[in-house]
């Protein structure tokens, strides 16, 4: 497979061309990177109306996940979710609809998208035990749309979540299209799903659109994502790249182009292989430590979400232990510890892990201090006016009856416990200070 903006790239980093463009280091190793960071000169294609190197890149990466388009982002996810919501909006069938029907453990860039295009949001999945997961199921689904006053114009779900949980995404797409609105997905945890045989990513079980993060399990840099459409929703692709536009900066790193272009050549090659072999690794690892007492999280194949809680310890703790160990996890908190392993972590890497873990006893399982899923309050203003609105820092423990303004929530997991234009109540509070939250923006 072709790597046409790589290509590109060094063959403009070996001419010794003096630049006089952007950016300012002229391509001088002072940080020892500078070289391949170029900006659109001539031959250099322009990410947002691309027609040569770019598109021929893009082309080969919807070659490998199957799909109408696949765009690039050099903004993560972050950018995909807001295009994505974007596109779905612009091409809603009730055009008095400004509803979506959304799982509450969204990411923070979700709600910052609805404040921008001024969205209401239908929430469901309410009743689950922690902030990031969701136990949606197709029935769920079904009767929120049943039940809806106003048809959403469309259904957006996380899944992966960052818990490791896979939705039926082939179940609730189905009901999907049965009323006639189109399935988003915020699949950035998930980009590897198409290469597993047979593949389960969400836009061959179903998805109208989904957003893959390129750098969480794939060898991308951080900040490549793409934004993948269904070849049954080609019509988006009519309005993609413009409406990327409205949201994206008009300076796309290309050092995060060239390792999406060369990620391409990464897949079409030893990828699947390697995969499959990961997975069985994981498999094996968690089944060996199951037989131990170990609580798992979960049904992603290369992801080990422990329920440290369950075991007897804290989430934390355990994150501790391995760092002291030179283990650095991916996620923690007091119930959880998320490893996000891939295809380069070595099997010295893996041997290791499981070697600090399974010195580990098995202990009883902690008392549990608090309800830890969503905390819903009334909603007193729109996700858009209370964003925008003067806002003022204060402790958690004052804000009861105030209107949070910008979600508070830290990256990871980025999944917001109140959000914007709701209501602070005694639950909400509990929450947070569970999750270690001292501060929050209320409306002045």
């Amino acid at each position: 497979m072709r790597t046409p903006i790589y290509d590109f790239v060094k063959a403009y980093s070996d001419s010794a061309t003096a630049r006089f463009h952007m950016p300012g280091h002229k391509g001088k190793e002072l940080l020892g990177i500078e070289k391949y960071d170029i900006t659109e000169i001539s031959g250099a294609d322009v990410l947002y109306d691309a027609c040569s190197i770019i598109d021929e890149s893009e082309n080969n990466a919807t070659e490998l996940f199957g799909t109408a388009r696949t765009y690039y982002s050099t903004e993560g996810s972050t950018l995909a979710i807001k295009a994505m919501l974007a596109i779905a909006y612009k091409n809603r069938k009730n055009k008095s609809s400004g509803v979506i029907l959304a799982a509450r453990n969204v990411h923070k860039a979700f709600v910052n998208a609805c404040a921008l295009l001024d969205l209401d949001v239908q929430w469901i999945g309410l009743d689950s035990e922690h902030i990031c997961k969701s136990t949606l199921t197709a029935n769920d689904i079904r009767a929120a749309l049943e039940n809806a006053k106003i048809k959403p114009f469309a259904v957006y779900i996380t899944s992966p979540d960052y818990l490791g949980n896979v939705a039926d995404i082939r179940a609730i797409a189905d009901v999907c299209d049965e009323y006639g609105v189109p399935l988003l997905v915020d699949n950035a945890h998930g980009a590897y799903l198409a290469f597993l045989k047979p593949s389960v990513h969400p836009i061959a079980l179903g998805a109208a659109m989904c957003a893959d993060s390129a750098h969480k399990t794939l060898p991308a840099l951080t900040g490549a994502a793409y934004l993948h459409v269904s070849k049954r929703y080609s019509e988006y692709t009519k309005i993609a790249r413009d409406t990327f536009g409205i949201f994206a900066s008009t300076s796309p790193s290309y050092l995060t182009l060239a390792s999406l272009d060369l990620t391409n050549k990464y897949l079409a090659e030893s990828f699947v292989e390697k995969l499959n072999v990961l997975s069985r690794k994981i498999s094996d690892m968690k089944s060996r430590l199951a037989e131990r007492g170990f609580v798992f999280e979960g049904d992603e194949p290369i992801k080990i979400v422990i329920a440290a809680s369950k075991m007897g310890y804290s989430g934390n703790g355990l994150a501790e232990y391995l760092r002291g160990r030179k283990i650095e996890c991916e996620f923690s908190d007091l119930d959880y510890l998320v490893l996000m392993a891939t295809p380069e972590n070595t099997d010295a890497e893996l041997d290791a892990l499981e070697s600090a873990l399974a010195v580990l006893e098995c202990r009883p399982a902690l008392e549990e201090r608090v309800a830890k899923g969503s905390a819903v309050g009334k909603r007193a203003l729109s996700i858009r006016e209370a964003t925008f609105a003067p806002c003022e820092v204060i402790d958690v423990r004052e804000a009861i009856g105030r209107i949070c303004g910008s979600s508070t929530v830290s990256c990871p997991p980025a999944v917001p416990i109140v959000i914007s234009g709701e209501i602070i109540d005694e639950r909400a509070v509990a929450l947070l200070e569970y999750y270690g939250i001292e501060k929050i923006k209320v409306l002045k």
